[in-house]
């Protein structure tokens, strides 16, 4: 189910919040509102973290994870990483990265199987991503755009793209993350996707602004309520008679 949210009065929900399948962390005064949110939708299923990463409440930009583990710029604090010790699963590793490109959402974007990195990331960093979330690396850009943890989103069943991304990018992005890719927009027309939408293999939350094209479109491509492709034309299509009747 894909949901829409907002972290007082910003859209970018993804600055703010970072979701996998085992854990969920939203920053620090956020109104309850938000927070509830993605209570309702997860609280059952998977711990919702309050916390924030270096004194700040990007935390979205700043960490990258998955449901084997998080990553954690070197500004984070000890009290913020025992924090996150004591709220996540215990299956969960949590590492403190020292990497000059430090807003590590930005610059990795990953499901449990595949992380795409910065093509300028260190050797070692490279290696810890690989260790801490059991994946497998590599260096790419999405639509020519280093910053791949800001222009795509993606999970075990399928990934949104920035909607410059070429077809022929399409399939090798694709084929390197085993998952179906569509190029896409969030927040209605933004092609900063990681900013805009979080997402695990269940559910999906997005920027209050998104229409109900692009949330029918982030529905189809990550299979949440199971539905089918053609649902996408469909929608579409009643959307536009909808606009114009």
């Amino acid at each position: 189910m894909a949901v829409r949210a907002q972290f007082e009065n910003s859209n970018e929900i993804g600055v703010f919040s970072r979701l996998t399948n085992s854990y969920c962390l939203v920053a620090l005064g956020g109104s309850e509102n938000f927070y509830s949110v993605f209570e309702s939708e997860l609280g059952d299923v998977v711990p919702v973290v309050h916390t924030s990463i270096a004194g700040t409440r990007i935390i979205g930009r700043l960490t990258a994870g998955n449901s084997k583990g998080l990553l954690v710029p070197n500004t984070t604090t000890d009290q913020e990483l025992q924090h996150l010790r004591n709220s996540l699963p215990d299956k969960v590793a949590i590492q403190r990265v020292e990497e000059r490109l430090s807003a590590l959402g930005n610059v990795i974007a990953c499901n449990d199987y595949v992380a795409l990195v910065h093509p300028d990331i260190d050797r070692e960093t490279e290696e810890i991503i690989a260790d801490v979330l059991g994946v497998e690396v590599f260096r790419q850009t999405v639509a020519d755009q280093v910053l791949v943890g800001s222009y795509c989103a993606f999970s075990n069943q399928g990934g949104l793209v920035h909607p410059r991304t070429s077809v022929q990018d399409q399939d090798e992005l694709s084929s390197l993350l085993q998952v179906p890719l569509v190029a896409g927009t969030i927040n209605r027309g933004s092609d900063v996707i990681g900013a805009g939408l979080v997402v695990n293999d269940w559910c999906a939350f997005a920027g209050l602004d998104s229409t109900s094209t692009e949330l029918s479109v982030v529905e189809s491509i990550f299979k949440l309520q199971d539905s089918q492709p053609t649902a996408i034309v469909n929608e579409m299509r009643d959307s536009l008679i909808d606009t114009y009747s």
